[in-house]
Parts: C-alpha cells; sequence; structure tokens
C-alpha cells in the first residue's frame, strides 16, 4: 500500500493526500519502509555514475572517483539524506502550531517523505552524472516536489487554505536552506574528511 500511494501521489496528489492521511503511518515506518530505499537511489547512481561512467560539466572529458573514494562519499551523502529528511520532518513539527496545525511527528514525517520522494527519485540521472543534465532534471523534480508540498500541506496538516499556503512557504523555505546547507556540508567534507580519489 505504501508503494502505491508513492507513485499515486506523483500522478494524482490531490486525490492521494487524503487517502495517505487516512493510512497514520508511523515515522519509523517511513523510513525503514521508504527512506531507507528511495535515499539509496541518488546514492547508488552517483557511485555507480561516477565511478563506471564518470562525472562531466558539459558531457565531454568525462573523469571517475576511485571505487573507495566514490564508496565513502556515497555512505556520506546516504546517511546525509537520512538527517536532512528527519530534520525537515522535526521542523515541521516544531512550527506546525504557529500555523493552527495539530498533529503527531508522524504526520509530519510523511508528508515529508511523499513530498521528497519526486527528488530521490529524480537521483536515477545520477548514473550518467553530467552536470547540466544533472541540474535540469534536479529542477523538474523540485518543482515538483514544491506542488505536492503545497497541495499536502493543508491535507496532511489539517490547516486552511490560507495558512496552509504560508505555512509551506516556510517549509520550503527550511527546505531549501537544508538542501543548501547539505551541498555545503558534501564541499566540506570532500576537501577534509572524506577527500575524493581521482582515477587517471
Amino acid at each position: 500500500m505504501f508503494i502505491q500511494h508513492m507513485w499515486g501521489v506523483l500522478y494524482d496528489p490531490k486525490h492521494e493526500w487524503k487517502d495517505i492521511r487516512k493510512e497514520h503511518y508511523s515515522t519509523m515506518h517511513c523510513f525503514m519502509a521508504q527512506i531507507s530505499i528511495l535515499a539509496a537511489i541518488p546514492a547508488l547512481s552517483l557511485f555507480i555514475g561516477t565511478t563506471q561512467v564518470g562525472w562531466s560539466i558539459a558531457g565531454g572529458d568525462f573523469v571517475k572517483l576511485a571505487t573507495g573514494s566514490a564508496l565513502m562519499a556515497a555512505i556520506a551523502f546516504y546517511v546525509a539524506m537520512w538527517v536532512a529528511v528527519g530534520f525537515i520532518a522535526y521542523t515541521i513539527h516544531w512550527m506546525e502550531k504557529t500555523y493552527g496545525g495539530n498533529v503527531t511527528m508522524d504526520e509530519c514525517m510523511v508528508l515529508t517523505t511523499f513530498t521528497a520522494t519526486p527528488l530521490f527519485l529524480a537521483g536515477i540521472v545520477g548514473l550518467y552524472p553530467v552536470l547540466w543534465l544533472n541540474v535540469m532534471v534536479g529542477l523538474v523534480a523540485l518543482g515538483f516536489t514544491i506542488y505536492l508540498l503545497y497541495t499536502g500541506v493543508p491535507e496532511i496538516m489539517q490547516i486552511p487554505e490560507d495558512r496552509a499556503f504560508f505555512f509551506s512557504s516556510s517549509i520550503l523555505t527550511v527546505g531549501l536552506c537544508v538542501l543548501v546547507g547539505l551541498l555545503a556540508t558534501t564541499v566540506i567534507l570532500w576537501s577534509t574528511f572524506v577527500p575524493l580519489s581521482y582515477v587517471s
């Protein structure tokens, strides 16, 4: 049923959000049944792409990463995605009463998980890590994620449409800050604790 909701929220989100709310998924279930799998898509894709194809800015002069280096980076990225999703869900739970919400952490986790699904699925493009392609697919996924957020907040958080708009905007701000922080942390890790080794 969880997988069915995952696909349903992609092609008919307004109807699917109502069905998702009725299921009452727990935070642990979200992490174990969905985040554990979805977070592996970009991590594994980038591992395979950077070691077998190599990464490139414009599609030429591909540079491959050493397997050991790419593996460490993939594991760090996987863990970071878990932390990012958990942090965003916690922040939503912390902010909700300001906007008239009264739900549990479980609902906040459900909202975060399903909203982030397009971004996780877009990670498959990491199998061919060309910068312009990854950016284009990422922007499309981000746009759909924003749409899911604005349609999901009124239903999952059970708040009026006018407040839901402002709440969604606040969540979006937090999410974008987390995304920027995740990228910055990745760069710092690559240059210090998990240095990247390239294959000549």
